[in-house]
């Protein structure tokens, strides 16, 4: 297994050290001990065939340190043999990806036989955690120690351990020396060229390798809007009305960039073989819970919970929370427009330096009381989709999403559209947008970097005395390595950095054209928010496990919902120009119908574009129809030698 996983320090172990499972310091011996069993038991006695050793007690230096941390790992043919299991797609000798079978391994890259230089550290990690996933209760009827918390066949027994807080979390162990090699690539010198997205993907898996392509492909997007935009800006800067060209620039590119990313996407999917690569069966969310039923699918008893009483939770009481919080955000909004004017009168009774810096007071006031209820929202939508009770966590997810991204949506961009529309104030709008912008950009490099990796500077303070100067990849032995990476911060996932993004592209293609600098802007934080982001996953959070990922999921569509009102709004602001009222001084009436035609025209040709142009480029489409073509012709060559052995055995 390559890419440093030998280069690991054992310390007397058996094995090489790859997973750690933490249970609750309080957890009964008979729970241990039957959970150990279970880790170790061959597959066909419903284990999952993995080495699994308790960190020495020795190593404690308090009395107040949890014991019991478990260092998992798995021989090279388990690992090989779950591989296959997963669904493991890698580069054959021709080149080509294809599914990794056992029997088939011959015909891959690297491959000699006993894993090494085939499997990557991640991938190992992940098999292992497929397979503790996969672990099953089978006769229990419940954790051994703990009567009240019940089991039943099929029922996952590291999720119920997790759900009722017996198991603390499960976390792969950095790689020490892949880690320098990828933090130097990464951001260890300032630079300006591509990521190492390849290493990314290898040491952090598929789904933050592809949101770590899309910040930098955006990054790159936003280059023609700012180049635009600098000498927009400096030769306009009192001519608020003259935006017609750049909101019309401002059309096409904000449809053609989400066009081309799924085709850059889709050829990094394909590369990293999670284009073809089939989708587990998704199993239910560790808090879900319900009446005992029959999976109609699996046949396994499992939690059932009423889609009419889910539905009921959703409509009567999470809907309308989200409507009040959209009525009190819009309140929020016209106190700020109270200030704004109050602040306004006061400059002109006396007009001085002071007053006149009095006069962005309030934008930066409510753009900071954004933030911060964005953050409250998001606790609450969290709350209240978890009290939804979905089954799966796709369902979750998708719904949590739905939630975070209306409110923030209305809380954002409705002082914006106000100015815009009912106020006709474009020299205020080009002020409020360029606060909020700013001031949110600060607020998120704060709470997200600066904030984060401050804390964990702490934590390191705190046990500098008991194991030296400590950094994640300084070489430490394996033991002292663990009991740092217990206590650093758990990565939650990429849904904040999407969003910011996608608040960030909202920005820019909604009202840009009034305040060009917003790409400069959001290009100067893309570029720092790289570099942070790197920082924080290299030295602050735990190393989160790799997940399969084909593209950015549901975020795409939010996008593209992005792109089709930024169509909309830019016609509004192109009929509202001077320049283009002009043509029409004696009917409204005729100007505002030419808008309505123009912008179904360019919502009709974003639709048709996005349908001329293949999501997948030719090259792969070409790829993946030889591979589907050869996969049917193996099929038909199995399903007639099947046939003839019957034949064969009535010969002679």
């Amino acid at each position: 297994m390559k890419r440093g996983l030998s280069n690991l320090d054992n310390g007397g172990l058996s094995f090489t050290p790859l997973v750690v499972i933490e249970l609750a310091k309080d957890t009964k011996e008979e729970a241990v001990s039957w959970l150990l069993k279970r880790v170790k038991d061959k597959q066909r006695d419903g284990g999952a065939d993995l080495f699994v050793e308790q960190l020495p007690k020795d190593v404690w230096d308090s009395a107040n340190e949890n014991p019991n941390l478990f260092i998992v790992s798995a021989s090279r043919e388990r690992l090989l043999f779950g591989a296959e299991d997963v669904g493991l797609v890698k580069e054959c000798e021709d080149g080509s990806m294809r599914g990794f079978t056992r029997a088939n391994g011959h015909h891959f890259k690297d491959y000699k036989g006993d894993g090494d230089e085939f499997l990557s550290m991640a991938e190992c990690q992940y098999i292992i955690k497929y397979g503790l996933d996969t672990l099953r209760a089978r006769e229990e009827t419940s954790i051994p120690g703990y009567p009240q918390v019940k089991l039943y066949p099929g029922k996952s027994i590291l999720r119920r351990m997790q759900s009722k807080g017996i198991l603390s979390q499960v976390f792969p162990l950095h790689d020490k020396e892949e880690l320098k090699r990828l933090s130097h690539s990464w951001y260890g010198k300032l630079r300006l060229s591509y990521q190492p997205l390849d290493k990314i993907r290898l040491y952090f898996g598929e789904a933050i390798a592809i949101y770590f392509g899309f910040l930098e492909y955006f990054t790159f997007a936003l280059l023609p809007m700012a180049l635009i935009g600098i000498p927009y800006y400096l030769f306009a800067w009192e001519d608020y009305d003259k935006y017609v060209l750049f909101a019309s620039f401002n059309l096409v590119w904000s449809t053609v960039i989400l066009e081309v990313w799924k085709r850059s996407c889709a050829w990094l999917a394909y590369n990293w073989g999670t284009l073809i690569r089939k989708k587990d069966f998704e199993e239910p969310r560790p808090g879900f819970h319900g009446v005992l039923g029959l999976n109609p699918v699996t046949g396994r008893e499992e939690p059932t919970y009423s889609s009419m009483k889910r539905q009921l939770r959703i409509y009567l009481v999470s809907v309308p929370f989200v409507l009040l919080c959209l009525y009190f955000s819009l309140y929020v909004m016209m106190i700020y427009f109270s200030l704004e004017n109050w602040a306004l009168n006061l400059h002109e009774e006396e007009q001085s330096f002071w007053t006149s810096l009095l006069l962005f007071v309030p934008s930066i006031i409510y753009a900071i009381v954004i933030e911060i209820m964005n953050r409250l929202y998001r606790y609450a939508a969290e709350f209240l989709t978890g009290w939804e009770n979905h089954r799966l966590e796709s369902a979750y997810q998708n719904h949590l999403i739905l939630k975070v991204l209306v409110f923030n949506f209305l809380n954002c961009f409705a002082s914006l559209f106000y100015i815009a529309f009912v106020l006709h104030d474009m020299k205020l709008l080009r002020q409020s947008l360029a606060t909020l912008l700013i001031t949110s950009q600060i607020l998120n490099q704060i709470m997200e970097s600066i904030l984060p990796f401050w804390l964990q500077k702490r934590r390191n303070k705190m046990v500098q005395k008991k194991i030296g100067n400590i950094t994640v990849d300084k070489e430490l032995p394996w033991t002292e390595q663990v009991k740092l990476e217990v206590d650093m911060s758990t990565y939650l996932g990429t849904f904040d950095d999407y969003l910011e993004l996608f608040l960030q592209f909202g920005y820019v293609s909604l009202f840009s054209c009034v305040y060009p600098l917003a790409a400069v802007l959001a290009v100067l934080n893309n570029v720092t928010e790289i570099y942070s982001d790197a920082l924080k996953m290299c030295q602050v959070f735990k190393r989160p496990f790799s997940e399969p990922a084909a593209n950015i999921g549901v975020w795409q569509l939010a996008f593209e919902t992005m792109s089709v009102i930024a169509v909309i709004t830019n016609c509004a602001l192109i009929g509202m120009s001077p320049q283009v009222k002009s043509f029409f001084p004696d009917s409204e009436t005729h100007l505002i119908m030419l808008i309505v035609a123009a912008e179904h025209v360019l919502l009709g040709f974003k639709f048709i574009l996005a349908f001329v142009i293949p999501d997948i480029p030719k090259e792969v489409q070409l790829k993946l129809s030889k591979l589907e073509y050869e996969s049917m012709e193996a099929l038909k060559k199995k399903k007639i030698q099947e046939a003839s052995e019957p034949l064969k055995s009535l010969l002679p």
